[in-house]
């Protein structure tokens, strides 16, 4: 995963722009939020960044905040809603309108961001309710502390492709504070494995 680039910005055309890093010239598309904000050409420039990898091509986005990026990945999770529309929404209104939108189900103004039609609006709204960030602040605080082990491990098993519920549920019986992360993730799996074995 490509996590930032920081470089010399060589050209910006809406919605492409190109980043000169160590003189490899990388693509990236960005929101209108990202291209207001963007230096003159020539100019050094770190952007937050989010790949998209699929079988016929590499897609690689910026942001200028990382309240932007947190926000296009939010909406990528949403039946429906693709990289083109994310972008749409973060070029259409600044984050924190977008969220006040969803607190306020105002559907008019949604509808008003070029390629989200009613029926992408309402599926924003009723999806978008409980990811608020004071909703998503709340349920992280309501959370017991975990290890930095456990952290690790966490971080492992949902990039391994399981659900934020499923790794809760693999790691609340280990001991955190005696395993290391690999001991953590190699009991996690043994358990799903017997889980499974024992089902068939």
């Amino acid at each position: 995963m490509i996590g930032f680039l920081r470089g010399t910005l060589i050209s910006k055309r809406p919605p492409a722009l190109t980043l000169d890093v160590g003189g490899v010239g990388y693509e990236l598309e960005a929101p209108m939020s990202t291209f207001y904000r963007l230096p003159d050409a020539g100019r050094e420039l770190q952007l937050v960044t989010h790949l998209i990898v699929r079988e016929d091509a590499h897609s690689l986005y910026g942001f200028f905040t990382e309240a932007e990026r947190s926000l296009f990945r939010t909406l990528l999770k949403i039946s429906g809603v693709g990289a083109k529309i994310a972008l749409g929404v973060l070029s259409g209104m600044s984050v924190d309108a977008f969220y006040n939108c969803v607190r306020e189900k105002n559907l008019l103004s949604l509808t008003k961001i070029p390629g989200v039609g009613k029926k992408t609006a309402e599926r924003l709204l009723l999806e978008m309710a409980d990811r608020l960030p004071e909703q998503q602040a709340a349920a992280a605080a309501a959370l017991p502390a975990r290890s930095a082990a456990e952290d690790e491990a966490h971080g492992a098993l949902l990039a391994l492709g399981y659900k934020p519920a499923e790794v809760v549920k693999m790691l609340q019986d280990l001991d955190a504070v005696r395993l290391t992360t690999e001991q953590l993730i190699r009991e996690a799996l043994r358990s799903v494995h017997r889980e499974r074995g024992a089902e068939r």
